[in-house]
């Protein structure tokens, strides 16, 4: 059975902790218990219990100490350090795909923080390779009553779906302070989006949202977006009565299917090529550098023995096999022990400064200097090893 993975996303303040509490409370009464991944370092307490969880691996204020940053430059740089290891986590994680049919993936509340860094894409991208895996776009449903605020959100929507390339669901979260209804209704009846634009500008004046300038441009986009609605499904929910996670569910073995009809060879090709483009530059630096040191490498590339099945035994993982089904306890519960992720690693705990940083500068000019007193195929070789680590 694959592992279903869903990634929620969304906007400060839509809800998606909460989301992700009340998703986990839910799956564990049906006996259906999640993997659980916190990869927000800022976050002081969650509530629920967290398989894998960033804290473990990286100091978030030692981070902004050495590092002299501010919040959300320390959340980047912590997702950084921890996407170093995404390798380690991904075979955790298969390692429970026989136990666990849904791994769900909490997310930074900064949304830029995680959609537009370089570590974010790693991570999407990893647990795409290898599981089905299904973006959940948090919405704050009372505060996108208004045709312009739904607008905002659902043009981030779109760039998400674009960036990601994943199935998406469009979650429209605090149903029990405001009915998703109006949601549904514009992302399905063009005409019923305009009413609401024409209502806006009666109620505002020359201020309103459907006036001016303002009004064309969001007629504009309302146009564009049709298509884009139809790649979509849209579920209403309250985390705090639990309203509406059938339907969730349900839409997520829905796009589950889209993805392996669909979004799973679209990304296979594109992993494909990307190695082959990976390959193909590491191989033109070699042979610049052979050439520039006057080298030949007999045995051409190396050929290390691959590492694939070695147990990786860094990353915390906290359930006992066989002895709770997977239930893990909430943070606050006492006696809750989590091996520290990064043990031993100095260059990816959250103790990084520039004495702990690899000298990369120095490794080289070192090779050089071995190259200057022995110019044999052993030094070539040691070289290529530089190179490639």
């Amino acid at each position: 059975m694959p592992l279903k993975t869903v990634i929620c996303i969304g906007m400060a303040g839509s809800g998606k902790t909460t989301f992700m509490q009340r998703l986990n409370s839910h799956l564990h009464a049906a006996n259906v218990p999640p993997y659980v991944v916190q990869l927000d370092p800022a976050v002081l307490t969650v509530p629920y219990g967290a398989h894998i969880d960033i804290r473990d691996s990286v100091k978030y204020k030692k981070v902004m100490e050495n590092y002299n940053l501010g919040p959300n430059g320390a959340i980047v740089t912590s997702l950084n350090l921890f996407s170093t290891k995404i390798d380690q986590v991904i075979k955790l994680v298969e390692k429970k795909r026989d136990v666990h049919e849904y791994c769900i993936i909490d997310t930074p509340g900064q949304i830029e923080c995680f959609v537009w860094s370089a570590s974010g894409s790693i991570i999407t991208e990893s647990f795409a390779s290898t599981f089905p895996t299904v973006i959940a776009y948090i919405v704050d449903t009372p505060r996108n009553s208004s045709p312009t605020t739904f607008m905002s959100n659902m043009l981030y929507a779109c760039s998400i779906l674009y960036k990601t390339k994943l199935p998406m669901i469009v979650v429209f979260n605090k149903t029990d302070v405001c009915k998703a209804d109006f949601a549904r209704e514009w992302m399905t009846d063009f005409e019923a989006f305009q009413e609401a634009l024409r209502a806006d500008q009666e109620l505002n004046g020359e201020s309103g949202a459907g006036s001016g300038y303002m009004g064309s441009l969001i007629n504009s986009m309302s146009l564009m977006l049709e298509e884009f609605y139809s790649q979509l499904d849209m579920v209403g929910v309250s985390s705090l009565t639990g309203e509406g996670f059938d339907d969730f569910l349900s839409s997520v073995d829905k796009k589950v299917d889209e993805y392996e009809s669909y979004y799973k060879a679209e990304r296979e090709m594109i992993m494909k090529r990307k190695e082959e483009e990976e390959s193909a530059k590491k191989q033109k630096s070699l042979d610049h550098l052979m050439k520039d040191l006057g080298l030949k490498d007999k045995q051409g590339s190396s050929n290390r023995k691959s590492n694939e099945d070695d147990e990786a035994d860094v990353i915390s993982d906290l359930e006992d096999e066989g002895e709770n089904d997977g239930i893990v306890l909430r943070d606050e519960d006492e006696g809750v022990e989590r091996e520290y992720t990064f043990a031993g690693d100095e260059r990816t705990s959250g103790e990084v400064n520039s004495k702990s940083t690899p000298d990369l500068q120095r490794r080289y000019e070192e090779a050089l200097e071995q190259v200057g007193k022995s110019a044999s195929s052993e030094t070539a070789e040691n070289i290529a090893r530089y190179i490639r680590q």
